[in-house]
């Protein structure tokens, strides 16, 4: 169930009939190397999370789709948020659905970056739900999957891209966009094939160091095919973690 797609009586009976759980997909709008959509982090998050919806009849809150992607800005079309302002939104999303019964908020991030202002958010809105009710505060909890990070797609991964994964642009992120929105697919040489590796400092170093947004991956080798069992893999792993976040006493 999409939360923008159902009316606001279909969502009162969604929180009558079971857990009071929701679906947060977020992600960035970032460059993702010269094949790589702008829109891939946001696009992988989503796509994850409408199908463990699809799958277990969950709510899906609409997609954060910019994030914190500072590092990215000399790229042209990257779009960012302040780390202060990421975390504002996440508390602002949170505590408006909290206002009408969720409690469960469990995000599928689809950018590294993002990580650090998701774990901040989840300590303000605990701190906000504690000193405005105390004792009586409901029982809110917050869970961050971030969709790369599990075993069965780290191994899917290491068999489709052995050595050429890298860090950015990944071929298994391009994949799975490729597979949400094959006409939308890009035929791209890579020169070099595979990209350094390595880290930066900022986002002028960043595109010094990497200059076709590429860290240590070749994308090239994105394949729809791939793309939907990297998305079937995620999505039985992650749907997994989902269940228990729920489930908790």
């Amino acid at each position: 169930m999409q939360l923008q797609l159902c009316t606001w009586a279909e969502v009162e009976a969604y929180l009558h009939k079971g857990p009071k759980a929701i679906l947060m997909p977020i992600g960035s709008t970032e460059q993702h190397g010269p094949n790589g959509l702008i829109g891939t982090d946001a696009i992988c998050a989503e796509v994850i999370a409408k199908a463990i919806g699809a799958a277990d009849g969950a709510m899906v809150a609409p997609t954060i789709a910019v994030g914190m992607a500072v590092h990215h800005m000399e790229f042209a079309g990257s779009m960012t948020l302040r780390p202060s302002t990421l975390i504002a939104v996440i508390r602002d999303c949170v505590m408006s659905l909290a206002e009408h019964g969720f409690e469960r908020f469990f995000f599928i991030n689809g950018h590294g970056g993002n990580i650090p202002s998701i774990r901040a958010a989840f300590y303000e809105v605990h701190a906000e739900n504690r000193a405005c009710r105390g004792g009586n505060a409901p029982d809110l909890r917050c869970a961050l999957a971030n969709w790369w990070e599990n075993e069965a797609v780290g191994r899917l991964s290491k068999e489709l891209f052995p050595g050429v994964e890298g860090s950015h642009a990944t071929p298994s992120e391009v994949s799975l966009t490729q597979y949400a929105y094959p006409e939308a697919i890009k035929h791209v040489s890579m020169s070099p094939q595979v990209a350094p590796g390595g880290g930066f400092h900022d986002a002028r170093d960043f595109r010094r160091r990497f200059p076709d947004g590429r860290i240590g991956s070749d994308p090239s080798l994105a394949r729809p095919e791939h793309g939907q069992r990297l998305l079937e893999a995620a999505a039985r792993s992650i749907a997994g973690q989902f269940k228990e976040f729920v489930a908790e006493a």
